[in-house]
């Protein structure tokens, strides 16, 4: 049986958003969509950027998966599916988004997963196996030290930076970044305080995002 709560969600909608809304709804079917923001997230369902970034319909393509993870730009690998690279690849060639956005977050179960070593929840193991990408970022980090939050924490800032890095990997995204026509951002979102932090490109530091000034 389908949920009862999508179901109430759903009329909610109609009633809502989406009466008061039509006009857009019916713009964006008929001239199709030209978000200029692309979000790559995680999957987490308490990390949703429509939410936290107040978007409407047609405002931002998002991308979401495990940990905010962007893999390296490698078309050559025949044997594995590349959904993200995919995306990604349609929200910079045929969006042509002006900005990329990799929100990260506290509390992410995949990279607490990988820092505690966890058993694969199934025997293909999948998110072990994705999870396997940030490893060189966790030997870059060296040694945990004896505060467990704050080495949580630590990984998941540089997951964010590793993906920024690999961004750069994709010949279109360097291409654009180096024109001036695409820009890249590094955040971070905390689950408990709803406090957005920022990447500031020059120092590497995620600074709070406050009304009255925000990092650029």
């Amino acid at each position: 049986m389908f949920p009862k709560r999508l179901s109430e969600g759903y009329q909610s909608f109609l009633k809502g958003r989406f009466h008061s809304e039509r006009s857009r709804y019916q713009k964006l079917a008929e001239i199709g969509q030209s978000p200029e923001i692309l979000i790559i997230g995680c999957c987490d369902s308490r990390v949703s950027p429509e939410v936290i970034f107040d978007a409407g319909p047609g405002e931002m393509f998002v991308i979401r998966n495990v940990a905010n993870l962007v893999p390296p730009c490698d078309p050559d690998t025949e044997s594995s599916y590349h959904g993200t690279s995919a995306a990604i690849e349609f929200a910079v060639n045929g969006l042509n988004v002006k900005h990329i956005v990799v929100l990260g977050h506290a509390s992410c179960g995949g990279i607490r997963s990988f820092f505690d070593g966890a058993k694969p929840l199934s025997k293909g193991d999948f998110i072990g196996k994705w999870m396997s990408q940030i490893e060189p970022v966790a030997e870059r980090l060296g040694p945990a030290t004896g505060d467990r939050q704050a080495n949580l924490k630590r990984l998941e800032l540089a997951t964010v930076e590793h993906s920024l890095e690999n961004l750069m990997t994709f010949p279109s995204i360097r291409r654009r970044v180096q024109k001036g026509e695409l820009e890249l951002h590094g955040t971070y979102f905390g689950v408990a305080t709803g406090v957005l932090f920022l990447r500031d490109p020059k120092t590497g530091e995620f600074n709070p995002c406050l009304e009255t000034g925000i990092v650029e």
